[in-house]
């Protein structure tokens, strides 16, 4: 069971370029007990998803990349900050409680949702042709990447609409960029949640196995979907987790 639904992550991750958890997290924590299997405590869930991101997004970004869809440098200079605070935040998760946790998940999910909202750039979607704002390109991912850290999710989710609105990457370009990102930063997040113990590796290998076979199969039809469809996808997606994440985190 924890292959397919790291299966079902990865593969949502290479289609929409997200590292899954906006999908994994919400599965590892409801399904198990629904189906009667057993259950993951929230911080368990964190350090397994995190794991199951630098995975899938991994996979997701060689993917992209081969077909000219990562911004070399604006994968480099985002990374790198969003890598540096996701340590930190995956470190100082340990002495989060599980409502917090998942507080700052339904947070990041509310913000993510607007910028879904805002129209995209036109642009071509080529790296050369692409300018960035440096300033914003290291703020941003540096937010991103703490929150990431607490929860243990990617923050490629928050990433593409923050890429795509806020500092104006062509969608395509944002998908691929994103996972490019979120992968640098899922290292040592990860590396964090293991140092602090926060990782059962049983269950995570598990879902890493799924992850391998789901990213390279997303990520291979991103391709082929028209990036108006991805983006209603990914829209769909996080609405309904802000939904079901805020009821719980409010006791409903």
């Amino acid at each position: 069971m924890l292959a397919g639904l790291g299966f079902a992550g990865a593969f949502v991750s290479g289609l929409v370029g997200v590292g899954g958890a906006i999908v994994m997290i919400p599965l590892l924590y409801y399904v198990p007990p629904l189906l009667g299997v057993g259950s993951l405590d929230i911080k368990a869930v964190s350090g397994i998803t995190m794991v199951q991101v630098v995975v899938a997004t991994g996979v997701g970004a060689w993917t992209h990349g081969r077909r000219g869809e990562v911004h070399r440098a604006l994968a480099w200079t985002g990374g790198i900050a969003m890598g540096v605070a996701a340590f930190a935040g995956a470190v100082a998760s340990r002495y989060a409680s599980s409502r917090a946790l998942l507080g700052v998940f339904a947070l990041m999910t509310t913000v993510a949702l607007p910028l879904m909202l805002v129209p995209p750039s036109r642009l071509p979607g080529k790296e050369a042709s692409t300018p960035f704002d440096r300033r914003a390109a290291i703020a941003y991912p540096a937010v991103i990447g703490f929150m990431s850290g607490l929860v243990g999710a990617g923050g490629a989710f928050l990433t593409v609409p923050v890429l795509i609105a806020l500092i104006r990457v062509p969608v395509r370009l944002a998908i691929g960029t994103s996972l490019a990102m979120t992968s640098l930063a899922a290292v040592l997040g990860a590396t964090g949640k293991v140092v602090t113990a926060q990782v059962p590796f049983g269950p995570a290998g598990a879902v890493v196995l799924g992850s391998l076979v789901g990213a390279r199969a997303g990520a291979g039809l991103s391709g082929r979907v028209p990036t108006d469809w991805l983006r209603a996808i990914l829209s769909v997606l996080i609405a309904l987790v802000t939904v079901r994440v805020w009821a719980d985190v409010l006791g409903y």
